[in-house]
């Protein structure tokens, strides 16, 4: 009840932004130094991506956009450019259900011999309706998590070789929803994740978005044992007005609708979180958090199983090299 009285309100908690704060306001202090920094940001043609590219590169920081849609992609790019003139801003085409297309994105990226210092997986969906990716994979899953965890790892070394050699902090950020706590441990399986065994939109959702914090959670442990200078935290951006809500709509009355909608946040208060981790000083050395209203919050007890994060991690890593292989072929 006092957090969400906290929420409504929009009170500060300890980093001294709370709900109500928005991207530029979380990021006001930190565009000095920033010049020399790339962020790389899927699903940054619209939503909160879009407004965390905008905010980034207001700040300073090199922008590589991760576009499914190149025309939208182009067109951020250049509403970015219009507001603030010298930003560095790339576009480069990616389809995150597809591990063909995450690769080639890949290649593409690290051909531009460019630093990485700081890695978004942004990019969601949410459908009603079960559909197969080009793998036959159930596509919630394979976009928000698969292909985020793919992308992550073909860029991770690139990652850890940028603050070798910077003496910079590199940070990974995985933006996940609080709706992960309604993932019941007994319908947390691997194989009906692929499958989409008895399919729901939301329950698809919410499943992905705990994968997401289990990979940041094992991906924590794994870089602290290398001793490397990269962190991984997830965030929960808060219920934004996005495509996504609106995909949801139709599930609910226009009345209820009505009255969420006030509860929802804007699209600045949305990137505020993702924006703070990318950044502020206080997040310097936190690994394997989870974040909401711009402070460390508390996952579900699922998020924090450490069997699973590592269970769920082996069965990603068999599988993709299980399908590279065979694509190899």
């Amino acid at each position: 009840m006092k957090a969400t009285l906290r929420y409504l309100a929009g009170i500060a908690g300890p980093s001294g932004f709370g709900s109500n704060s928005t991207a530029e306001q979380v990021t006001d202090q930190h565009s000095s130094s920033n010049s020399h920094l790339t962020a790389l940001i899927t699903g940054g043609t619209s939503g909160i991506g879009a407004e965390t590219a905008r905010v980034l590169a207001k700040r300073g920081v090199r922008i590589v956009i991760g576009a499914r849609d190149m025309k939208k992609g182009r067109e951020v790019r250049n509403n970015i450019q219009k507001e603030s003139p010298k930003a560095q801003v790339l576009v480069l085409e990616i389809d995150l259900s597809s591990f063909a297309s995450v690769q080639r994105f890949c290649s593409e990226f690290l051909a531009l011999n460019l630093p990485l210092n700081i890695l978004i997986n942004n990019a969601g969906i949410f459908s009603q309706n079960l559909e197969f990716s080009e793998e036959k994979i159930e596509t919630t899953f394979a976009t928000n998590y698969l292909g985020h965890f793919l992308l992550t790892e073909m860029l991770l070394e690139k990652m850890i070789e940028t603050s070798e050699k910077t003496g910079i902090e590199g940070r990974i950020i995985n933006v996940s929803s609080v709706i992960h706590s309604w993932v019941k441990r007994d319908s947390f399986r691997f194989h009906n994740l692929l499958n989409g065994t008895n399919y729901n939109g939301t329950r698809a959702y919410s499943q992905s978005k705990l994968a997401n914090i289990l990979h940041a959670k094992e991906l924590a442990r794994q870089l602290k044992a290398r001793n490397a200078r990269v962190t991984v935290n997830a965030v929960h951006p808060g219920i934004v007005k996005t495509g996504i809500i609106r995909a949801h709509k139709g599930l609910i009355t226009d009345s209820l609708f009505f009255i969420a909608s006030k509860l929802l946040k804007s699209t600045s208060q949305g990137a505020s979180t993702t924006c703070y981790v990318a950044l502020s000083p206080q997040t310097e050395g936190m690994s394997g958090k989870y974040f909401a209203d711009c402070n460390e919050s508390n996952c579900s007890s699922l998020a924090n199983d450490e069997f699973e994060a590592q269970k769920l991690w082996n069965n990603t890593r068999a599988l993709l090299q299980k399908r590279l292989r065979q694509a190899a072929i």
